[in-house]
């Protein structure tokens, strides 16, 4: 019965993109690009741990990844507004945060642009 739904699900991923959603016995799957334990990461890689979700070093690095996502989904689906409009907001809390990480100390926001690889 997996295997069958793995062959379906990849079959799908296929067809629809990246998120995927399989009914199977009244339980739902979904395939997102976002897991727990990716955010986990970011903010044990780049924050100070993975519990403390609130460093900006931790939120810009999700919002990058958000942004690249967002990116490679609009270069498929040009004609996809509410997605373009989303990633613009973005954007611009990623500046934000980076605006207010150079007010206050120009060391780690010096490190976060050299480690994500952003432009100034």
């Amino acid at each position: 019965m997996f295997d069958y739904l793995h062959k379906k699900a990849l079959f799908l991923r296929s067809k629809i993109g990246d998120s995927i959603y399989i009914w199977s016995s009244n339980i739902l799957i979904r395939d997102m690009y976002l897991t727990t334990e990716k955010k986990q990461e970011f903010f044990k890689t780049f924050g100070t741990s993975e519990v403390d979700t609130g460093t900006a070093e931790g939120q810009i690095a999700l919002f990058s990844y958000r942004i690249n996502h967002l990116t490679e989904h609009l270069k498929k689906n040009k004609k996809d507004f509410s997605t373009q409009q989303a990633l613009i907001k973005l954007v611009g809390k990623r500046r934000r945060l980076l605006d207010y990480l150079k007010i206050k100390d120009i060391g780690r926001y010096r490190e976060i642009i050299k480690a994500l690889k952003l432009r100034k």
